[in-house]
């Protein structure tokens, strides 16, 4: 039995010692940081005090960088003002009114907390207004029962959903006509390891409208990081209904479910709800989010420093093809693919020794606080661990 109160580790599975470093266990590789005392910026500091230049960021739930001046006194305002009470805070549709301004096809919104229980509410929302129960998806979409399978998971829950392939053209057609009237939703990530084709998506919009189903975005990563629209802004195919999180709140919880009007007022009809979906401190902390994004080209910066790590990581592909055997993501987001396991553990765990926490699977994030100086720096870096291994 652990001797930890928090079964695995730590209740985030993907910031798992082994998930980040191929650490079974944290005592038996004590030079590894487990736990972080302090975030700011891009860089963190561990238990020990050590810093690191960070592009996990949050699992990419912070995109202005930790600790943001302008996000953090709008939550310490709401804080101060209550946080939570008897009735809905102003706040909630003045920050739909925002989004809605600025991403149009957002016409209304409901608020929750994660954004795994945000998707579970858009499938709710398509099947109220389809009567139909089934479900293709393509992507993750979180760890609740209706999109996935393993023990716990209703055999007969599980039968209601099907993976639809990632960009291939002429499978989705298939099987979105296969399943027919039978299809109450298409649930899709935009952006799985590579982006999307154009004609993959228009072939998304065109068969779920044939057949009469619900289109959704599962934009969890991909908003206010692609674009403050996310793909469906960046690509220009329009989702019915589209699921919001991360880094809309710069790492306070907060999750969009939102869409077409008809849509969203299956609210009606069904019951999608939580205690803390109006607690002011993450309404307060995206209205803020919001305003420094629309004001200080956020996506523009992110744009540009991805872009500039991309290339570098292309160029220690080619330098050390005998490790790394390709390069994963879009500028946003990226990461390295490894020769093996073992190469891939040895990398992070080489970046960590040297100052730098850097994903060995999808996916790295740069942050409105990573520069061009930090950036080059994470290369040589880089270069430096994989010229070790080599």
């Amino acid at each position: 039995m652990s001797d930890w109160r928090v079964p695995g580790f730590t209740s985030t599975g993907s910031k798992r010692p082994d998930a980040l470093f191929g650490a079974a266990l944290p005592d038996e590789d004590a030079g590894l940081p487990t736990r972080m005392e302090r975030a700011a910026g891009c860089r963190v500091w561990d238990t020990q005090g050590r810093e690191y230049v960070d592009y996990v960021m949050a699992l990419g739930a912070v995109a202005l960088g930790y600790g943001h001046p302008e996000v953090n006194r709008a939550a310490g305002r709401a804080i101060a003002a209550g946080v939570a009470g008897p009735l809905p805070p102003v706040l909630e549709e003045a920050l739909a009114d925002e989004l809605a301004m600025r991403i149009p096809w957002l016409e209304q919104m409901r608020f929750l907390k994660t954004g795994a229980e945000a998707v579970a509410a858009a499938v709710r929302l398509a099947r109220v207004a389809t009567g139909r129960e089934r479900v293709l998806g393509c992507g993750y979409h979180g760890w609740l029962d209706w999109s996935q399978g393993g023990e716990g998971v209703p055999a007969a829950t599980r039968a209601l959903y099907a993976e639809l392939p990632f960009n291939d053209v002429e499978a989705t057609r298939r099987l979105i006509r296969e399943t027919g009237d039978r299809l109450a939703v298409v649930v899709i990530e935009p952006v799985v390891v590579v982006e999307p084709t154009r004609e993959w998506l228009e072939v998304l919009r065109q068969e779920t409208t044939r057949v009469g189903a619900v289109l959704v975005f599962d934009e969890i990563k991909t908003a206010f990081r692609l674009a403050i629209g996310g793909a469906a802004e960046r690509y220009g195919v329009r989702p019915d209904l589209a699921v919001l999180g991360k880094a809309i709140a710069n790492g306070f919880p907060l999750a969009v479910v939102g869409g077409r009007a008809d849509l969203m007022a299956g609210v009606a009809r069904t019951w999608i709800s939580s205690t803390l979906a109006t607690e002011s401190v993450a309404l307060a902390a995206a209205q803020a989010t919001v305003e420094v994004f629309a004001h200080e080209d956020v996506c523009g910066h992110l744009h540009r420093m991805g872009t500039r790590l991309l290339h570098g990581l292309h160029r220690l592909h080619h330098k050390h093809a005998d490790v790394v055997t390709g390069v994963g993501g879009i500028a946003e987001m990226c990461f390295l693919h490894f020769a093996s396991e073992n190469i891939s553990r040895d990398v992070a765990r080489g970046c960590a020794a040297r100052g730098l926490l850097f994903k060995r699977t999808a996916y790295n994030f740069v942050s409105l606080a990573h520069d061009e100086e930090t950036v080059d720096k994470t290369l040589d870096i880089l270069e430096d661990v994989l010229g070790a291994i080599r």
